[in-house]
């Protein structure tokens, strides 16, 4: 099967690039660069079934050109940052909800038979039912990212009725661990490289979130991909617990060795504008499905903890 991956540069595109190539699949990674970095997948550079676009996916007319020929798009390509987008209003209008648009008009037009999309958690907004299962309603998201994302949903589910473009859609908790580009655990260790001896953390440290090793996140949409039936399949995929921020930054600062680091919060339930502060995704489905996570949250933390940490050395010493 021929699969293009829209974001296939980004941190977790890239991820989903490796594993299709080691099963043995042909893929066309479609990125522009803007937030994915070609170092994550270079190691494909001259395999006979690899190859690289350097494009945008607003580009619809390049998009439909390079998806000839493929049976499957996994579209990952999207504004990364939720607060990006509270900056500048059009960015998650634009990068998520229109490029989704363009990639599934580009897969109607070449009869591409099945897409996959990575959409959040952050669709449900401040969920008033933990763990929230994917029928939870009415969705409501504070931030323009999660209402993007969802707004990407409602295009996915009308194009597989309407065209019979089979949909794969999923709910990601927080996803972490090597080539990650932004997110707590980079920032933070971003703060400890300016900074030893004093560490900023947003909010009031009681956020208490979900947390996945990128590995297992695409373990679990593979195994959805291969094993759901439907024509619109929709997936949260998460840990099956949670963990505070508080305890981030005590992982975080056992797994540098750092002593005495001052610690200091800056207050408030949430960190940032249209950050949604407590969430805990059901997995149940998942698992009626046949698949559950490995790790708990705060075993995921420490993993991406010691990934984190080992990536800047290696790149001061570079």
């Amino acid at each position: 099967m021929g699969y293009m991956v829209t974001g296939g540069a980004g941190f977790i595109g890239s991820a989903v690039v490796d594993r299709l190539i080691k099963d043995g699949s042909s893929v066309t990674v479609y990125d522009d660069l803007s937030t994915g970095k070609e170092a994550f997948i270079s190691r494909h550079f001259g395999d006979f079934n690899f190859k690289f676009v350097k494009a945008d996916v607003l580009d619809f007319e390049m998009l439909k050109k390079e998806m000839e020929g493929h049976e499957s798009v996994w579209h990952l390509a999207a504004n990364p940052d939720i607060r990006k987008g509270t900056e500048s209003t059009r960015v998650d209008l634009e990068q998520n909800t229109l490029a989704t648009y363009n990639v599934l008009e580009a897969a109607r037009r070449t009869d591409v038979k099945s897409a996959v999309f990575s959409s959040t958690s952050t669709i449900y907004g401040r969920a008033k039912v933990l763990p929230t299962p994917e029928d939870y309603g009415p969705c409501l998201p504070i931030s323009l990212y999660g209402a993007s994302k969802l707004a990407c949903e409602g295009l996915i589910s009308a194009y597989a009725e309407l065209y019979g473009i089979k949909g794969y859609i999923y709910r990601f908790a927080n996803i972490i661990g090597s080539r990650s580009t932004h997110g707590i655990l980079y920032d933070l260790v971003e703060k400890l490289n300016r900074n030893p001896g004093e560490l900023e953390v947003l909010g009031d440290g009681k956020q208490k979130k979900s947390y996945l090793l990128v590995e297992e996140c695409v373990d679990g949409m593979l195994y959805g991909f291969e094993n759901a039936k439907d024509g619109l399949n929709y997936y949260n995929l998460g840990a099956e617990d949670q963990i505070t921020v508080k305890r981030i930054v005590e992982v975080l600062l056992e797994e540098t060795g750092l002593k005495g680091v001052e610690t200091k919060y800056t207050g408030g339930e949430s960190g940032w504008a249209g950050d949604v502060p407590r969430f805990l995704l059901s997995t149940k489905k998942m698992a009626d499905l046949g698949w559950k996570p490995k790790h708990t949250s705060e075993e995921a933390i420490r993993t991406a903890a010691m990934i984190a940490v080992k990536e800047y050395l290696t790149a001061i010493k570079a």
